[in-house]
């Protein structure tokens, strides 16, 4: 076991390159540091995009897989797939399954269901295996599966473009709400359930399924464009708040800031407006993820290169950047947290003190932490004012990410992604990318 990194919550308070706040509090007794670092793949690229909690005490990790060699036991082709890995309460591997047909088909998203499986979301090209029927280039793609990885439904969603599927999250009423891009030119109009009105290219959208998979409504939403969802949540009143990205200014959009902004939407049960705001600078901002905070309000995190209208500060070419919003869509507040060069936050999660874990990728220098080659990937977990608490960069010569990141149980993290790398924290690599998975403890 590698040495594990670790970063003083004391220098925090004396590093304003890293936290333009500069009151920071934190406590000790939740601080966490690298525990054990993981690579599985093959030797192709190979990715670990989503992790949720299994019912018994384990984790189940989704993904994608291009390899058909040295942990990917199942294939016999170099097509890409989902990949998917259950793990048990002691990080163990149980299984590790994939799902696909002959092309290109790639997992996004996972969540766990009540009756102890799951379901996979994120698109597919082919219609053969496993994937009976696909309509275009990409159509979104979901798959239930029982706690053995047998799969009890699948289907798929789209038209001849390319329609890809991000997100998703299981509703209160036990359905699920899917969230992607739509290629509403090459749909033709096709997508809504109430009107045909055209916008173009990729607008954010979304659908309401009924615990079976069958289809309630359809909905989509953006500008003439480019508008791509990254993040959903249900509100306690059973509205959808959908965060993405757009460099829209026109239809659906109504407050572009500049370029591309974080664009989040809110929509009731039946998928019809309630409202949409724009929050960012002049400069490009994605938004890539979105939860609720314990007090009702809603936190969205993403990157930033701007340092004006809604962005407070910029610390180099982009930052991580969050901003809370109150049902409404007010913002309460924006934080930056980054170094001198590219800093971005992929997911958000809630952690067990009300507070919040966010993954991603750093390219800066952070006092003790020097980056090892290019991105190296970068999880923090933050207080709910955004104070940061503890972080980790874990890295070698090459790009590593992580995707998501949840907390496990009281004493461990995990988070997921990839990497390129074979040196520095990352000893094992089988092909062009293997997928990452990194246990933080308490410490």
């Amino acid at each position: 076991m590698r040495k594990a990194l670790f970063f003083s919550a004391m220098l925090f308070l004396l590093s304003c390159e890293f936290l333009h706040e500069k009151n920071i509090t934190t406590s000790t007794s939740n601080v966490f540091e690298t525990d054990q670092i993981k690579t599985f793949g093959g030797s192709l690229n190979d990715s670990f995009q989503s992790i949720v909690k299994a019912n018994d005490g384990g984790y189940v990790v989704l993904g994608y897989s291009q390899s058909a060699d040295f942990d990917i036991i199942d294939k016999s082709d170099n097509s890409f797939d989902f990949w998917i890995c259950r793990f048990d309460g002691n990080h163990n591997l149980q299984w590790s399954k994939t799902y696909g047909g002959s092309l290109d088909d790639r997992g996004a998203d996972i969540v766990a269901t009540n009756d102890g499986g799951f379901a996979l979301f994120g698109y597919n090209g082919s219609n053969d295996g496993d994937a009976t029927q696909n309509a275009g280039i990409r159509d979104f793609w979901i798959i239930k599966i029982d706690g053995t990885g047998t799969i009890s439904w699948q289907k798929s969603f789209g038209f001849s473009g390319s329609d890809y599927g991000v997100s998703l999250i299981s509703t209160s009423n036990n359905g699920f709400v899917l969230t992607g891009v739509l290629n509403v030119t090459a749909s033709g109009g096709q997508g809504n359930s109430k009107t045909t009105a055209r916008h173009a290219g990729g607008d954010f959208w979304a659908i309401k399924l009924a615990s079976d998979g069958k289809m309630e409504w359809t909905r989509y939403f953006g500008g003439s464009f480019t508008d791509a969802p990254f993040g959903v949540v249900e509100t306690d009143s059973n509205d959808f708040i959908i965060a993405g990205s757009s460099d829209s200014d026109d239809v659906d959009i109504s407050g572009n800031r500049g370029t591309y902004d974080f664009w989040v939407v809110r929509i009731d049960s039946n998928g019809t407006l309630v409202w949409e705001k724009s929050f960012g600078g002049t400069q490009i901002d994605e938004a890539r993820g979105i939860t609720m905070t314990s007090d009702g309000n809603f936190l969205i995190i993403g990157d930033s290169r701007s340092a004006d209208v809604d962005v407070s500060v910029n610390n180099g070419i982009a930052d991580l950047w969050m901003v809370k919003i109150d049902d409404s869509g007010n913002v309460l507040w924006d934080k930056s947290i980054g170094g001198t060069n590219f800093d971005a936050g992929r997911s958000v999660s809630n952690d067990l003190q009300d507070g919040f874990i966010i993954s991603g990728s750093s390219r800066s220098d952070f006092s003790q932490h020097q980056n090892k080659g290019q991105n190296d990937a970068w999880v923090l977990g933050i207080d709910s004012n955004a104070a940061v608490k503890w972080q980790e960069l874990i890295g070698g010569s090459e790009i590593d990410v992580f995707y998501d990141a949840i907390q496990f149980n009281e004493n461990y993290i995990v988070a997921v992604g990839d990497s390129r790398s074979a040196d520095g924290d990352i000893q094992n690599n089988k092909g062009f990318s293997d997928g990452l998975i990194v246990t933080l403890k308490k410490k």
